[in-house]
């Protein structure tokens, strides 16, 4: 699989990647685990065929990791990565998302 240098990643990427509630309950659950998660492994309201495609537009915006471990793809998050191309921005959205999800 492919996966950006985050270098050449913009804010704008990780920002889109980041603004569907779906993709923001991925990054909270990689969060929470504190380890890398089988794409099987995950709780989302749709279906295993648009967690996918989630899966897909956080890997390519640089947020996630995906690799094989046998036939199991598993996502790890580029959580030290990020902090070094964009200071804050991911715990700072982590943060934002725990608040939101406790008034709800």
């Amino acid at each position: 699989m492919d996966h950006p240098d985050l270098a050449q990643v913009s804010l704008q990427q990780v920002l889109e990647a980041l603004v569907d509630p779906v993709r923001r309950l991925v990054v909270s659950q990689l969060v929470r685990a504190g380890e890398d998660l089988s794409c099987g492994t995950f709780e989302a309201p749709v279906s295993l065929s648009t967690l996918t495609h989630h899966f897909n537009v956080l890997r390519e915006a640089g947020v996630i990791r995906q690799y094989y471990v046998g036939t199991a793809k598993m996502n790890t998050l580029r959580k030290d990565e990020m902090e070094q191309r964009f200071p804050g921005l991911l715990s700072a959205v982590i943060a934002a998302s725990a608040a939101e999800a406790k008034e709800a």
